[in-house]
C-alpha cells in the first residue's frame, strides 16, 4: 500500500489535551502536518499546540455538540484552507457492575465515544470530500470482545467500530477513506485512572496473555501514524490484535462462560466501587458539563 506524506497536510485530532491524542498530534506535527487539536482542556490544548514543531491551533468544543462542532469545521477550514486528516480520538470511559452503575455517567460514556465520533464525522465530512481525505475512527479491542464491568464501553466502541464501516462503503466513491484504530490497553491517563479501583486492576491481570498487559504509549501511536499515511482501513496499535479478528466470534460465548465466575470471585468485594468517568480526560469531562449546567 502506498505511503501517503503527511507534509503540508492539514489533520484534526480529538480528545488532543492528553494521552492517544496528544502524542498523535505531536507525531503527525513532526512529518510536517497542520494540526488542530479539539477538546475540553483548553490550557491543556494551548499547551500542546505550543510545543507542535508545525502550524497548528486549537478549538475548545464538546464533540457530542453538533452546532460547536460545525462551527470548529469551519474555523478550521478559514484558518488552514482545507482538511485532509480527521482522527476521531476523544473518549470516555466508566468501570464496575452494570446494575450499580451511575446512569449519567454511563450514558456519557456512549454519547462520547459513539455519538461524539458520530458528530465529529458529520461535521467535517465536507471538507474530506472536498480533500478526498482520510477519517481514523479510534476503536478498542473492547470493540472485538465483551468483557464484564464494561459495558458502556464495550457498547460504545463495538458500535463505533460499526458505524465506521458501514460509513467507509458510503463515502468511499467520493474519494474518503475511513479507517479504524484498535488499541489494546495503552498506557494513558484513562487505563491508569482504571486501574485506581484494585478490583478493576485485578480483573484485567487475570486476562490471558498478551490482553493483560499494559502497552507503551508511543509504539502504538507509531502504528497509528504509519496507518494514516497508508490511509489503512484497520489500523491495529498493538501487533497481536490483528490476529484477534479471525477468532472474534469465539469471544462472546468464551466470556460469558469464564466471565460468571470471574465475576463469582469478585462479587464480595464490588460494593462501593466508584461509578463515574475515570482518568484525568473523565474529570475534565464532568467538569466542563457541571461548568455547562451552572
Amino acid at each position: 500500500m502506498s505511503v501517503v506524506s503527511l507534509e503540508g497536510r492539514v489533520a484534526v485530532v480529538t480528545g488532543a489535551a492528553r494521552g492517544v491524542g496528544e502524542l498523535l498530534a505531536r507525531k503527525l506535527s513532526a512529518r510536517g502536518a497542520k494540526v488542530a487539536l479539539v477538546g475540553l482542556e483548553p490550557d491543556a490544548l494551548k499547551q500542546v499546540s505550543e510545543r507542535l514543531h508545525s502550524d497548528s491551533d486549537h478549538w475548545y468544543a464538546d464533540v457530542t455538540d453538533h452546532e460547536a462542532m460545525t462551527r470548529v469545521a469551519a474555523e478550521v477550514k478559514e484558518r488552514f484552507g482545507k482538511v485532509d486528516i480527521v482522527v476521531a480520538n476523544a473518549g470516555v470511559a466508566n468501570g464496575g457492575p452494570f446494575a450499580d452503575s451511575d446512569p449519567q455517567a454511563w450514558r456519557r460514556v456512549i454519547e462520547v465515544n459513539l455519538i461524539g465520533s458520530a458528530v465529529t464525522a458529520r461535521a467535517f465530512l465536507p471538507l474530506l470530500r472536498e480533500s478526498r481525505g482520510y477519517l481514523l475512527q479510534i476503536a478498542s479491542l473492547a470493540a472485538m470482545t465483551p468483557a464484564p464491568m464494561m459495558t458502556a464501553y464495550c457498547a460504545s466502541k463495538s458500535g463505533v467500530e460499526a458505524y465506521a464501516h458501514s460509513l467507509r462503503a458510503e463515502v468511499g466513491h467520493q474519494g474518503v477513506r475511513v479507517g479504524v484504530g484498535y488499541l489494546s490497553w495503552t498506557d494513558t491517563d484513562m487505563v491508569r485512572g482504571a486501574d485506581q479501583d484494585e478490583v478493576m486492576r485485578e480483573l484485567r491481570q487475570r486476562l490471558p496473555w498478551p490482553s493483560n498487559k499494559t502497552y507503551p504509549l508511543g509504539p502504538a501511536v507509531d502504528r497509528l501514524v504509519a496507518g494514516i499515511e497508508r490511509r489503512s482501513s484497520h489500523v491495529y496499535g498493538q501487533w497481536w490484535l490483528r490476529g484477534m479478528q479471525g477468532v472474534r466470534g469465539y469471544l462472546p460465548g468464551l466470556i460469558g462462560t469464564v466471565g460468571q465466575r470471574e465475576m463469582k470471585r469478585f462479587a464480595p468485594r464490588l460494593k462501593g466501587m466508584r461509578t463515574g468517568l475515570v482518568g484525568a480526560g473523565g474529570s475534565a469531562d464532568e467538569q466542563a458539563r457541571a461548568t455547562q449546567r451552572s
